[in-house]
């Protein structure tokens, strides 16, 4: 071989979603902060998350995430989530991918029977709380950013499909939650393209109707991704997270459920010290809770938290050959689905 870059990551999921996690082959990159250095990537330098996450070194069907030297002084890691649209600020389920990961390897010491990571990210500090016991990380508990309600039933125009009603909040990254009864779908597996492509059509209309800035964090702004809320034939809540470029998130999701709970908070729905289970598309599960609030400039947040299973099931090392033609891999649409629209 005559590679002019290696990288190696360690595999892991959580609760179905894969998270994988580079532990060698990147040293920094430009800037003060974490969010400088997602801005860095979103806005001047997309080489590498283009080689690491496009096809043929990577796949539509997961995350890559840079571990870095945390910016912070009290921070034990940091990190950014790296997918097929752009670099994002925070992920409850590459989370637990990464705590499990730094544990498991002994990147960090493991201490029994529980170890306390806190995690660095572009939305603040993520205190991660993992269960331990014969060496293997059983649960990972997060203490997300705090979470809001920033627009609710508010109408928007969709290709397509005419009116429909969403809800814009934030739980580490902006979403728009949207009730599957508008469509009359069950969030089954086998309606998961024609949740996508709903999803992808909604993303689109509130990027072009609606206005999504955090009042204190200047690089979160824009839409991040859909999610349907709905419960399952239990009354259990049940979400579908739509992501570009066009699939959907196998886990209940982290940051979704917390702008989840933001708004249902806000309607009276979840009470502070409550505990739901959260269920996935695959049916895997999150446990939800609300701690306690507090305030984001002006509006009342939430402070969630979120709990979740991760598990390490391989390791990766990745290359380029200096005469491969596809030095920064490529999208096609049979597996990518929306990202020629998204992301032009």
């Amino acid at each position: 071989m005559r590679w002019t870059k290696t990288i190696t990551m360690v595999e892991a999921h959580a609760e179905g979603e894969v998270g994988r996690i580079v532990t060698g082959g990147v040293i920094d990159l430009p800037g003060k902060t974490i969010a400088d250095k997602l801005i860095y990537i979103n806005r001047t330098d997309d080489s590498l998350r283009k080689f690491l996450v496009n096809e043929p070194r990577g796949c539509a069907q997961m995350s890559t995430n840079l571990l870095l030297r945390p910016c912070d002084p009290t921070a034990d890691a940091a990190f950014i989530i790296l997918q097929g649209d752009k670099a994002h600020a925070m992920s409850g389920s590459n989370s637990i991918c990464l705590v499990t990961v730094l544990l498991e390897t002994g990147m960090l010491e493991m201490r029994q029977p529980e170890t306390v990571v806190i995690l660095e990210t572009a939305a603040g500090l993520v205190k991660a709380t993992a269960a331990c016991s014969d060496g293997k990380c059983q649960r990972v508990t997060l203490d997300m950013p705090p979470s809001f309600p920033l627009l609710m039933d508010v109408t928007v125009d969709v290709a397509g499909l005419g009116k429909v009603v969403v809800d814009i909040s934030f739980g580490g990254i902006f979403y728009g939650l949207i009730d599957p009864a508008q469509f009359d779908l069950e969030l089954t597996a086998q309606n998961a393209r024609k949740l996508v492509d709903i999803g992808c059509r909604v993303q689109r209309a509130i990027g072009e109707q609606l206005e999504v800035r955090h009042p204190e964090i200047s690089a979160l702004n824009g839409l991040s991704y859909t999610m349907f809320v709905g419960t399952d034939a239990e009354g259990r809540m049940k979400g579908v997270t739509v992501q570009a470029p066009g699939r959907v998130d196998r886990s209940p999701c982290g940051t979704g459920n917390s702008a989840r709970l933001a708004v249902m908070h806000a309607r009276g729905q979840f009470e502070i010290g409550e505990t739901r289970v959260a269920r996935s598309i695959i049916d895997s599960e999150f446990q939800v809770s609300i701690v306690g609030d507090t305030l984001v400039g002006e509006r009342t947040a939430i402070l969630p938290r979120i709990s979740g299973r991760g598990w390490v099931h391989g390791i990766h090392q990745i290359g380029v050959d200096p005469s491969d033609p596809y030095q920064l891999g490529y999208m096609v649409a049979d597996c990518w689905g929306e990202a020629f629209d998204l992301l032009r």
